[in-house]
């Protein structure tokens, strides 16, 4: 019963490691995309406005 224990432990704690950076990349991959298409400085509007074209993200 203890081996049962240690393994589910185990995989709870592989899934955390897997899931942490995923979450935290999504969550950045959110904000840059849409704080930059979204952005009133023309600075930033400007530094992202071909990339968003060649993905089809509307920016204006």
């Amino acid at each position: 019963m203890t081996q049962n224990v240690q393994n589910s432990a185990a995989a709870a704690d592989a899934r955390v490691t897997v899931l942490t950076p995923a979450v935290l990349a999504l969550l950045l991959g959110a904000f840059l995309v849409l704080g930059t298409g979204f952005a009133h400085s023309d600075t930033i509007h400007n530094a992202a406005h071909d990339t968003r074209h060649s993905f089809a993200f509307p920016c204006h």
